[in-house]
């Protein structure tokens, strides 16, 4: 019987869909599904739900949940980490920045924003790691926490694990296109390629047929070019389209968010689901962080039927494969071993990846085109120096990776990143690794 592990089960809506998802392959429908989380009440409601699934569909699924890290974990053959921090923690990778002028919309993922959550986050995720190299050593790890490279790049060089980083930007961009495109989902090939968040569609086709020039006919249209319009305008001039949305991109580079006026113009308007606005993360949060337990109280008092419809997330058809069920291809975050050639060796990478019942085997694509790997190499060698601080206590890492990050260096001097820097520092100084 297959023993799969939420760690951070209290991410109620992630939780949900992946059990829903792993339940509806009948090679994993009687799995042991074991929930664990710190906070016990997130826990009890998540466990609810999840049984209230495995009742709904009649399956013979065991759920387990505990508060116990090592009573999860041992003897797992998957685990999914879904954690997060604390919001009173990762606000200051905001607010912060915005102090010296640096607006920030997610910060999630990279710049100093997603630094300091990376220092902050990688001693839980090592305790989880080390947990699993005693307890479940041949256990696979599929990670759904940002920022995805950083913690995914650190693991593995610094334990001994399986992990693979698992993200939805791939497909849920290609379903974008596909809609805009005007052809099935299904039909839409493509070969995709970079780093988190910052991947390439470097082939898109139909039928055998290049449909880049009918997408560059499709992002002039208003309605269209509107959804999207820090990804359509880099589209435009790079010529290829990039995973993730306008808001999160809009940080990665020098062009949108460096005056308020270009903000407004690029990131403000209410198109698409993250478009961009100032620190939109922070107000999500701060305005539905405790809905959960409403939306607990209303599925305890009057539960409506369940949907057991599968969603496009990854993970469950993947432990499929591996668990000897259909082979599976999609995109993952994994260290480089030459599958991109012009992207520094042992950075995690995202790239098509094929699972079956012999593993995990990450394809080699060669190199990105040269407009579009200039400033994905800037960007991951960026983290490299943010991984190499974080697991040699190199404070002067950190300093080196936020001068060089393309929108501090837009709006700051040197001498400001570096006070930036070390406020980042004082504040998150009792959750980091220990720094000389």
């Amino acid at each position: 019987m297959t023993k799969i592990v939420f760690v951070g089960a209290g991410s109620h809506i992630f939780t949900r869909r992946l059990a829903r998802d792993i339940l509806s392959f009948p090679r994993l429908s009687d799995a042991t599904i074991v929930l664990y989380d710190i906070d016990q009440e997130r826990l009890d409601h998540v466990a609810f739900s999840v049984r209230r699934i495995v009742a709904a569909g009649a399956f013979a699924a065991n759920v387990v949940a505990t508060t116990n890290i090592e009573q999860a974990i041992e003897g797992a053959d998957y685990v999914i980490c879904t954690i997060a921090g604390p919001f009173e923690q990762w606000r200051h990778d905001i607010e912060i920045p915005a102090t010296y002028g640096v607006d920030i919309n997610i910060g999630d993922t990279r710049g100093p924003s997603g630094i300091f959550r990376f220092l902050r986050i990688y001693p839980a995720m090592k305790r989880i790691a080390q947990t699993m190299e005693r307890l479940a050593p041949q256990a696979v790890l599929l990670n759904y926490t940002n920022p995805m490279a950083m913690i995914c790049g650190a693991l593995s060089r610094d334990t001994t694990i399986r992990v693979v980083g698992l993200c939805h930007s791939v497909q849920g961009t290609a379903e974008m296109l596909a809609k805009w495109l005007q052809v099935p989902f299904d039909e839409l090939e493509y070969q995709c390629a970079g780093i988190n968040h910052m991947a390439w569609y470097s082939q898109l086709s139909h039928n055998g047929v290049d449909v880049y020039p009918k997408l560059r006919a499709a992002v002039e249209r208003p309605e269209i070019y509107n959804q999207e319009i820090v990804r359509n305008e880099l589209f435009r001039a790079l010529g290829y389209y990039t995973t993730e949305s306008s808001g999160h991109h809009s940080e990665y580079n020098w062009w949108f968010r460096k005056r308020p006026e270009l903000i407004a113009q690029y990131c403000d308007p209410g198109t698409g689901w993250n478009p961009g606005a100032s620190q939109a993360a922070l107000r999500w949060y701060a305005t539905h962080m405790h809905q959960w337990r409403d939306e607990a109280l209303r599925e305890q008092a009057d539960p409506q039927p369940v949907d057991l419809t599968p969603s496009n997330e990854y993970a469950a058809a993947i432990i499929n494969a591996l668990a000897g069920g259909v082979p599976f291809t999609f995109n993952g975050n994994v260290s480089n071993r030459g599958y991109i050639s012009n992207l520094p060796d042992g950075a995690c990478v995202e790239v098509p990846i094929q699972a079956n019942a012999t593993g995990l085997h990450p394809v080699t694509v060669g190199a990105l085109p040269t407009a579009v790997s200039l400033l994905t190499n800037l960007s991951s060698q960026i983290e490299e120096l943010a991984i190499t601080g974080c697991l040699t206590g190199d404070r002067n890492a950190i300093y080196l990776a936020s001068y060089h990050d393309p929108l501090c260096a837009a709006r700051l001097s040197l001498a400001e990143i570096r006070s930036m820097v070390d406020e980042m520092f004082a504040q998150a100084q009792p959750h980091l690794p220990q720094f000389s």
